[in-house]
């Protein structure tokens, strides 16, 4: 059965309760649905937001930094490796099994060290002997018995192999002394006398074909002259090609490697494989751990991310990268700009306060439970995207919909309200930093690129005394982020009011929208409380008349 592809469910940029609690929910009804539902963030979350986290225990959701996928996202061959000491003819044995043209070569902790091919092991059996003469010098006696399938008839330690190899076809004694053997690895018949007479010319180690028995004499003259005694279980002519396959992988990998790291984007890697002729490549993690191989044909074959974005449209506001993934549906409840597809999609924008109110209403039209604990957080997300009721974009069904969550959770609303805003109280100890980057969208308005940040406080007539540094804190972010007008807005649901600051290179703009009393700076703009419905409006109008 072919594994469901995930699809990941996001709220915005610097996400608010709403958009958090919006996807939190929209992911447990598309589990409850079937789809592999995968719940993510784009961002820190706000105190607010973490306190209803804990309070109904849900655990934060996972950071999503990017929709393009990365190696350890896609499909890739299995890690089959071998070790350095692995022979080479073991090494053509295995690769053989496992159909693979490659292997990687790990050490004890299955770091990699190295890559051997069928191209390298073919080398080997190709090239002239000549060139395997260092490496059959530097290669276990024992490595050697088990590549021919061999007996070990004698074995010494103080062996001495010079890596050359004679096939000794000739017995006769009289002309054995012509054979230049001192230290080679001789290959021989089953006659005694040959044999000896080579071990006493000073043969590096005697392998025997052909022979069942290896005389007394033999293995005498083997232990005073320490030459190594095998008897091969092949005859003369595979005896000769298999051992030039006995020496360890180690000897012929190739060990400066075009490796990828599993956190590496697909598009990047496919790129990087452009410029190299290399067929399939190593993928290790972080540690330089082996965890599979690709090749070109994964990059062709991988599939983009699924995502389904709740609280936005807007790509500006979405992940990085977010063109390059799939949006298979969006539920919003904003305003729609710059949103395209290359094909047909779910798309739900509706005139309410809150998306918790459409997603809470996608249940109750699937006839899907509201677990309590879920229904406490969406009604959170209500109250705090509506300002309890206090924003002009509250609807009717937000209000219908708050008192069907909080009959669920069993809570009072009221209540619920004034203990969910009291812990806003905490954001006049954030920093002018934290205040800018909490609740933060961005937009793109006739070229102008604005930004509006939100922060709810108990009193937004004294939220600050010193309204320079502010100024001059939102013109340091404008220039950083290339921000045309960078707004920060203070507002108070008890009030039912908000206090506007500007920087950036077109910060006096936002006076005409918010005018200032007569003596007054930064005067307590009243009923101004929706960034949606009154704030971004107001703002897009004067930039309009500026650009166009």
């Amino acid at each position: 059965m072919k594994k469901q592809q995930p699809v990941y469910i996001t709220g915005h940029r610097h996400p608010d309760t709403d958009s958090v609690a919006s996807a939190i929910a929209y992911a447990f009804f598309k589990r409850s649905m079937g789809m592999a539902a995968i719940l993510c963030r784009l961002g820190a979350l706000n105190e607010e937001t973490r306190y209803l986290l804990s309070r109904f225990g849900f655990p934060e959701p996972m950071l999503l930094q990017d929709a393009r996928m990365r190696l350890s996202e896609i499909d890739i061959d299995s890690p089959v490796s071998i070790t350095p000491e692995t022979t080479i003819y073991e090494a053509l044995r295995f690769m053989e099994k496992e159909d693979r043209a490659y292997c990687g070569v790990v050490d004890e902790n299955q770091r990699l060290v190295g890559m051997v091919t069928k191209s390298d092991i073919a080398v080997v059996g190709l090239e002239d002997t000549a060139s395997s003469i260092d490496i059959l010098a530097h290669t276990p006696v024992e490595n050697i018995r088990k590549t021919i399938n061999g007996t070990m008839i004698y074995e010494d330690d103080q062996a001495v192999i010079n890596g050359k190899v004679s096939i000794v076809a000739m017995t006769e004694l009289d002309r054995l002394d012509r054979y230049a053997v001192r230290d080679r690895i001789v290959i021989v018949g089953a006659n005694a006398q040959a044999q000896r007479r080579l071990i006493e010319l000073g043969a590096g180690m005697l392998i025997i074909v052909w022979s069942e028995h290896v005389d007394d004499s033999v293995i005498e003259a083997a232990r005073e002259h320490h030459c190594p005694i095998i008897s091969s279980g092949h005859g003369g002519m595979n005896t000769s090609r298999y051992l030039y396959f006995a020496p360890s992988v180690e000897r012929i990998m190739k060990k400066k490697l075009i490796c990828f790291h599993s956190h590496e984007l697909v598009e990047d890697v496919g790129a990087k494989m452009v410029k190299n002729r290399y067929r399939t490549y190593p993928v290790i993690d972080q540690e330089d751990r082996l965890i599979g191989y690709i090749a070109r044909y994964h990059i062709m074959n991988a599939r983009k991310r699924q995502l389904i974005l709740v609280d936005h449209n807007e790509f500006s506001q979405s992940v990085k990268g977010v063109e390059k993934g799939t949006v298979r549906e969006v539920i919003d409840h904003h305003r729609i700009n710059d949103f395209s597809t290359s094909q047909p999609m779910t798309f739900r924008n509706e005139i309410v306060g809150s998306t918790a109110t459409i997603v809470a209403t996608i249940f109750r039209e699937n006839q899907i439970p509201i677990p309590v604990n879920l229904a406490g957080l969406l009604l959170g997300a209500v109250l705090s995207d509506t300002m309890n009721f206090q924003s002009p974009t509250t609807t009717e069904k937000d209000r219908s919909t708050a008192n069907i969550l909080a009959a669920i959770a069993d809570l009072d609303i009221d209540r619920f309200a004034e203990e969910l805003f009291t812990v806003t109280a905490s954001q006049e100890r954030a920093s002018l930093s934290e205040m800018i980057n909490t609740d933060l969208k961005i937009y793109d308005i006739h070229s102008c690129k604005l930004s509006i940040s939100q922060v709810v406080v108990p009193s937004a007539k004294n939220v600050w005394t010193d309204a320079k540094e502010i100024t001059t804190a939102l013109d340091h972010f404008a220039e950083k982020k290339q921000i045309d007008l960078a707004v920060l807005v203070f507002t108070s649901i008890l009030e039912k009011g908000s206090v506007v600051y500007a920087g950036g290179s077109r910060s006096s703009w936002a006076a005409e929208d918010f005018p200032n009393s007569d003596g007054e700076e930064h005067t307590f703009q009243e009923n101004v409380l929706s960034r949606k419905q009154q704030i971004l409006p107001a703002l897009s109008s004067v930039i309009a008349g500026y650009i166009e």
